[in-house]
């Protein structure tokens, strides 16, 4: 394996350096431990087992025997699927049954649903996803993509792509710190369409809005609720937000544009000088722009040498007085 890390894949696939090192436990009739767990699509398929012997040795299972016990727990799997199916239609029974009664019908879906916990939250995405043919409009804040599971992120990809692969667009603006993110990078170059994303020093919470018909945003700070909005006049609103945001921001991918610094003050530093002279502090400042309090303050040290400041009250003055923020350019770097 040569040390590569693990590519990311689909839970049921079989990843490339994973295909070579079965066929080479099938010659060899065995690999190491740390061979073994560097690979973990083989353990999870059920392709590798311990030995009985040595339990730092793991021997390969015949591919026959393995798909067997897949499709045997896929089988339990759907059948316990089955059985809520009809436990969920018996429970919900005589709710609908009255629902009926009340108002005459089943009627139409609200036009505002909170959706509680995570799953439910991308069962309703994902719902909306799969009937979406046009637009996928997204703001991501500094911490949405590097902080979500693995898993997720590739069910993620995959509705992107099946969007795109429908004749879709993509537009997705992030927080300036992901500009150099590899995972964000790496998800751009992988999908295959109309996908494009631009960063601004700010932006607003999550947000998701789909063929500017339906839009999902967090309902509480943890994001564990999330709201489904289908009124038109809202969901107008939202994608007017996004388009002058969109407007006033930097492009990502598929080009990324340089800003000068004039006066030795990069972007990141006149975004910064516009918050310090409104008062903020180092805390608030590093909050808002989405970075650590160390990499503000360090930030804030250069723009003070750049300006020739000795002290907080003169750094505002001089700010102020050197015209750097009568035209802000978007951060680039």
């Amino acid at each position: 394996m040569g040390g590569s890390p693990h590519p990311a894949h689909g839970a049921e696939e079989l990843c490339a350096p994973g295909r070579e090192l079965y066929l080479r436990a099938l010659r060899e009739g065995h690999l190491g431990r740390a061979e073994a767990e560097a690979v973990p699509c083989l353990l999870a398929l059920g392709l590798l087992q311990p030995a009985v012997a040595d339990l730092d040795r793991f021997e390969p299972v015949p591919a026959a025997v393995a798909l067997q016990e897949l499709l045997r727990t896929s089988a339990e799997r759907i059948a316990d699927e089955r059985r809520r199916e009809t436990g969920l239609a018996q429970t919900f029974e005589p709710l609908l049954r009255a629902s009926t009664d009340h108002a005459g019908g089943l009627g139409e879906a609200p036009d505002i649903r909170v959706h509680y916990g995570l799953d439910r939250i991308n069962r309703a995405i994902s719902t909306a996803m799969a009937d979406a043919r046009e637009e996928l409009l997204s703001i991501q804040p500094h911490v949405a993509h590097t902080s979500m599971p693995l898993e997720r992120r590739a069910l993620s990809l995959r509705r992107d792509q099946a969007l795109l692969d429908r004749g879709g667009r993509i537009r997705t603006l992030y927080q300036h710190t992901l500009r150099h993110a590899p995972s964000v990078h790496g998800r751009y170059e992988s999908l295959r369409g109309d996908a494009e994303a631009r960063t601004l020093n700010e932006v607003t919470e999550r947000l998701i809005v789909l063929d500017r018909g339906v839009a999902f945003l967090p309902a509480n700070k943890d994001r564990t609720l999330a709201l489904e909005i289908r009124i038109p006049a809202l969901v107008d609103f939202f994608v007017t937000v996004f388009d002058r945001l969109w407007h006033l921001a930097t492009p990502l991918y598929p080009q990324t544009v340089r800003q000068p610094s004039p006066d030795g003050v990069t972007p990141r530093q006149r975004a910064i000088a516009a918050l310090l002279v409104e008062g903020h502090t180092d805390a608030v400042i590093a909050d808002r722009l989405g970075m650590n309090v160390r990499t503000a303050r360090l930030h804030i040290a250069r723009l003070a040498a750049a300006l020739g400041s000795e002290s907080r009250a003169q750094l505002g003055y001089l700010i102020g007085q050197s015209g750097i923020l009568d035209e802000r350019g978007e951060v680039s770097a």
